[in-house]
């Protein structure tokens, strides 16, 4: 039986990313339920305005999840177990200083790289940085050191898919639309190196300068390139063609001990820090705001599972497989999902989510408002029907608008009262109108996971890396999708996360 007690009390480590929804949830987490840890490193860059220890206060130890545990640990043990150490994933080596790599070879056991940019369609060369470039500044400096590295990726490097998808998928050579595993035509370094030169001819064309400054147009065009080459190969988005990049470059290495670790999707805490922690726009955050105002028609698959899994279940994860790493016992691939086990569809989960937002308005105004008025709930449609009732809205929404400004022109012309009432209609038509096009642009974003495509990832080496702990080590690390209730998550956690972190920042 392996102990992650005293693997932790044995092993220093160093995490990148730890200003992350996830990183700052791992940290947490070690200094939390490992009191006798050695010593975690936490890799932090300056930023224009902020030094590394600026960031590093302001972002994480004073963020929502850790301030607490700031108190209840005191600064002094806080400094005691945790180094700042500067640098930066996208630089060799990741930026470390040559004294500080001196002092930390022989020191340091792993290299948790949480590291990453999680946007669908960036400008490619900014995905290339984080996701791929990282990834091999993060393996130099773990062969540099002489430590191992645990790299946290996506399940969905599998791209387009439709059911069951297994960790043993080879890695070197998968693209998506791969003609079974004797297809040779996708090499990762021949396609790292097209990408890089296409990039350099972007800003080449743009006349920059070479001061990596980009305009407007420049920027559409590195977004336009990144989006329509992961197409071309079968993968959703930048984001998850730059992830899979970024593993078949770590899994050519044949002189680095290493894992990847798969989240699914990434949502609010189950239980810690505490039950809804969530932060930034988070890939369910955007659905469950449209469920918030009153949403009833979506395009998904009914039979489809949402592949989500809390984020201190994540960070769970990862530190079980940590261990296993440190003690020489990790499996190359591990997938951190939930509907293999416990799934909860689409079809259920719109359904959950109108009820308890109708509910809730009911109890806000005595009756629901609009446009939860009618007694017929959710709507699935196809995202065809889907666009078309938001073209037909847009029309309707616009010529509203038309007809206020007109009625105000005349009142204006005329000298008769109501000016401003006719102002403020066509405003508040002009405000919907926007507001019904970013919900037609977000369903269209998530298509591909709501409705093209069915995933289900296997998470049996999750189970049985769990099943090689000691039963404290389970207590302290408690990987337990299969015991999770979904409505109350949704309900209780997730909405009510979203509603407080979330839809409420900012507000005072």
């Amino acid at each position: 039986m392996l102990t992650a007690r005293e693997t932790f009390r044995r092993h220093e480590i160093l995490l990148a990313g730890a200003n992350g929804f996830l990183g700052k949830v791992i940290l947490g987490m070690l200094l939390d339920r490992f009191p006798e840890l050695r010593r975690v490193h936490i890799l932090m860059r300056g930023k224009r305005r902020a030094t590394p220890q600026e960031r590093f206060e302001k972002e994480v130890l004073r963020s929502p999840p850790l301030a607490p545990l700031v108190e209840k640990l005191g600064l002094e043990h806080i400094r005691e177990k945790v180094n700042l150490v500067t640098g930066d994933v996208g630089q060799p080596d990741c930026g470390v200083p040559s004294q500080t790599l001196d002092d930390l070879t022989g020191n340091l056991g792993l290299v948790l790289n949480c590291a990453g940019l999680v946007e669908f369609f960036p400008p490619v060369d900014e995905s290339f940085l984080s996701n791929v470039d990282g990834v091999e500044n993060a393996a130099g400096l773990a062969r540099r050191i002489g430590a191992k590295l645990a790299h946290v990726s996506t399940c969905f490097v599998c791209g387009e898919s439709d059911g069951f998808i297994e960790e043993s998928e080879p890695i070197v050579g998968f693209y998506p639309r791969r003609k079974g595993r004797h297809d040779r035509g996708f090499h990762h370094d021949r396609e790292i190196r097209y990408m890089r030169e296409r990039i350099r001819e972007a800003y080449a064309s743009s006349h920059t300068n070479g001061s990596r400054k980009r305009s407007r147009e420049l920027s559409q065009k590195l977004s336009d390139l990144g989006s329509q080459r992961a197409a071309q190969w079968g993968w959703t988005n930048t984001y998850t063609y730059t992830k899979s990049l970024g593993e078949q470059l770590l899994a050519a290495q044949d002189d680095l001990d290493f894992t990847i670790v798969r989240p699914a999707i990434v949502e609010a805490a189950l239980e810690f820090p505490f039950p809804g922690w969530v932060e930034g726009g988070r890939t369910a955050a955007p659905l469950v705001i449209m469920a918030i105002n009153g949403l009833r028609h979506w395009a998904v698959r009914e039979d489809a599972p949402m592949e989500v899994v809390p984020v201190d279940q994540v960070a769970t994860a990862i530190l079980i497989v940590a261990t296993l790493l440190l003690n020489g016992r990790a499996e190359k691939v591990y997938h951190v999902s939930t509907a293999d086990a416990n799934p909860i569809y689409f079809g259920e989960l719109v359904k959950v989510l109108y009820k308890e937002c109708r509910r809730r308005a009911q109890n806000a105004n005595g009756l629901a408002r609009l446009p939860f008025g009618g007694p017929q709930g959710v709507r699935v449609l196809t995202p065809e029907e889907v666009m078309e009732r938001g073209r037909r809205q847009q029309k309707n929404l616009t010529r509203l608008q038309h007809f206020a400004a007109a009625l105000r022109r005349m009142a204006q012309r005329t000298g008769l009262p109501g000016e401003q009432t006719f102002r403020g209609l066509a405003a508040s038509f002009r405000s919907a109108s926007l507001k019904a096009a970013v919900r037609d642009q977000a369903l269209e974003l998530y298509r591909p996971f709501m409705y093209d495509n069915r995933f289900i990832f296997e998470a049996e080496n999750m189970r049985s890396a769990r099943a090689s702990l000691t039963e404290e080590d389970r207590r302290l690390l408690p990987w337990s999708p299969e015991t999770i209730d979904w409505e109350d998550y949704w309900v209780n956690k997730e909405l009510a996360g979203v509603e407080r972190w979330i839809q409420n920042e900012g507000k005072g």
